[in-house]
């Protein structure tokens, strides 16, 4: 059975991602992008479905854990009735190869440590075939299909379908093995110069941390979360992914379960904003290189996400071989909401940008040129339905975050002819734009109640429209806005949390409950802040950094019932909303300065 989900810490090499728990057991891996199949899935089961457990024979052993620094480096401490050891898990950022690396170091005393392997290929689908191979250090190699992986430095010995072993380090010693996965139809990789490899990866994390940018009460948790989502952001291709895993439950026992190892526009373009707002413009740059290549083609043809190389093919299916994440199931690959219309996204995508620009990132010969024909999109279909936000799996609405977005797109274009000088049509452009406005004025607030609504046939409110103060729409303490923040604090929270809307209606066409959802806690605080509520903001932010667990992670949703997280782990979403209340505590303009 898997742990809590709060129990687990990422490993990253900005290629792919493995999730340790705090007993020592690698329960989730997928190689060689974050995107590929599993060879550890015990997280979706149990662990037949692949695992490697690492921890002291001592039964009553104790942990402690930490990352090392500003690096995913974790190191976890164990305490036992011989003496003191740590377990340095490492997956090193190198293009070239594909690693994981468990040194175990003795600290006083001899500690035992016990290896349990169990490798299931394919999303548990594939048995692999194993054999060890002739060297200078115990290896064994297993294979099956197009995947292969060889461990090094450890003695493992078959036991039905397992392979386990013991080492014992004493004070001042340490061992180290080191998993490779390659593909089968090639040579078996050289074994990883281990401690070189440690040293570069611990100075590349050092040299991109050392570079965060605030001043504030929360620094530590917005630095951490910074890193979380450079630890989700693919180094060769620049997407952004919006969690390290796939199917973890919304509502524990449920069916809301979905894969999120994809690039999102909107959450990827929030992450851009939120790097750029303190110091990253390097990162922006890649990022603007990889929208321009997923997007190219006919505007017509965009769409809400894609695989991290820009690819386009996610059809959703399920998974029979994963049982789920405590028989939450179906387990899910790919995710059908990529082919969903939001009209948000465009909106989404030209407001970051804009902040690209004021950023000082030059536009090119294509990326303006891109801009204006997505803006183009945008106005053939500012009248068409859609999905929103929440990627609502029933009937078509005109959501009111969408049509704001719509006009915040038209607001982006307008800005960037009259204020950088780019070639476009700003007055036909500001009339479109203040079309809208009237159309949202008139039908996405409700005049009797005091309130934007949901969408245009409800007079019920969801937590995105707290983000329309967020793009320059209207005033923080607009008197509508403050309406908004009333009736959401009236229907929306649950012990004090935001909930992204009421399930209990009939808008989402899914069966169930689910939980708080914490981005949108977060947006609250950033409302709180900029409309005079400091002290709510500033209690209701300690109490959603206090959800982190113990290495700073947090998950989509809390169970507040249950004291745990819910939903796919680390959350980008969650991650980037924290780092931009910490800013708006502090003053930072967020993103409607870039109206000012």
């Amino acid at each position: 059975m898997p742990a809590p989900i709060e129990d687990y810490a990422l490993l990253s090499s900005c290629r792919t991602a493995a999730l340790v728990s705090r007993d020592g057991r690698i329960d989730w891996m997928c190689a060689p992008r974050f995107d590929s199949a599993s060879f550890f899935g015990a997280l979706l089961g149990g662990e037949d479905h692949g695992c490697w457990s690492l921890r002291p024979s001592d039964p009553e052993a104790t942990a402690t854990r930490r990352y090392d620094g500003g690096s995913f480096t974790l190191i976890t401490r164990w305490q036992t009735i011989d003496g003191v050891a740590e377990v340095h898990d490492c997956m090193p950022v190198d293009g070239l190869r594909t690693d994981l690396v468990r040194r175990i170091v003795g600290v006083s005393g001899t500690v035992e440590f016990v290896h349990e392997i169990r490798i299931r290929f394919d999303y548990a689908r594939s048995m692999p075939w194993v054999r060890r191979v002739a060297g200078p250090q115990p290896t064994l190699l297993a294979v099956a299909g197009p995947d292969a992986l060889v461990i090094r430095g450890a003695r493992l010995t078959s036991d039905d379908h397992a392979h386990i072993g013991t080492v014992t380090v004493a004070a001042g010693a340490h061992t180290d093995v080191v998993l490779t996965w390659f593909p089968s139809h090639q040579e078996l990789p050289p074994p990883l110069e281990v401690s070189a490899a440690l040293r570069a990866t611990q100075a590349w994390w050092h040299e991109w941390s050392d570079r965060i940018e605030h001043d504030g009460p929360h620094r530590l948790e917005v630095a951490r979360s910074l890193l979380m989502l450079r630890a989700l952001t693919h180094e060769d291709t620049g997407g952004v992914i919006a969690a390290a895993t796939t199917s973890l439950p919304e509502a524990f026992g449920g069916s809301r379960n979905w894969d999120y190892r994809y690039v999102w526009l909107r959450d990827a373009a929030l992450t851009l904003e939120a790097l750029l707002a303190h110091g990253f413009v390097r990162t922006a740059q890649r990022w603007r290189m990889w929208l321009l290549r997923a997007v190219a083609g006919d505007p017509a043809d965009v769409q809400i996400m894609y695989g991290i190389g820009g690819e386009r093919d996610l059809e959703e299916r399920e998974l029979g071989s994963l049982p789920g994440y405590d028989g939450a199931a179906p387990v899910r690959v790919g995710n059908g909401a990529v082919s969903q219309f939001q009209a948000d996204v465009i909106g989404e995508v030209l407001v970051a940008l804009e902040a690209t620009r004021q950023a000082g990132v030059e536009e090119d010969a294509f990326s303006w040129p891109l801009q204006r024909a997505l803006l183009s999109q945008a106005i053939a279909s500012m009248h068409r339905p859609d999905r929103g936000i929440w990627e609502i799996r029933a009937q078509d609405r005109m959501f009111t975050h969408s049509r704001v977005m719509i006009w915040a797109a038209l607001d982006r274009g307008v800005r960037a002819v009259r204020e950088h000088g780019l070639p476009g049509d700003a007055d036909e452009w500001e009339r479109i734009r203040d079309d809208m406005r009237a159309e949202i004025d008139a039908r996405g607030f409700d005049a009797e109640r005091g309130h934007f609504v949901q969408h245009y046939e409800t007079t019920e409110v969801d937590a995105s429209l707290l983000l329309i103060a967020q793009v320059g729409y209207c005033d923080y303490d607009d008197p509508r806005m403050l309406g908004t923040v009333a009736e959401i604090e009236r229907t929306l929270l649950r012990d004090g949390l935001a909930m992204r809307y009421r399930t209990e209606t009939d808008v989402d066409g899914l069966a169930g409950d689910e939980h708080p959802f914490l981005a949108c806690s977060f947006w609250l605080v950033e409302q709180y802040a900029k409309s005079g509520r400091h002290s709510d903001a500033e209690r209701l932010m300690d109490r959603l950094c206090g959800f982190a667990n113990d290495v700073g992670m947090l998950a989509e949703e809390y169970d507040v019932e249950g004291r745990r997280h819910a939903g796919n782990t680390p959350q980008a979403l969650s991650h980037l909303a924290l780092v931009r209340a910490a800013d708006a505590l502090v003053g930072h303009a967020g993103r409607a300065a870039l109206r000012d």
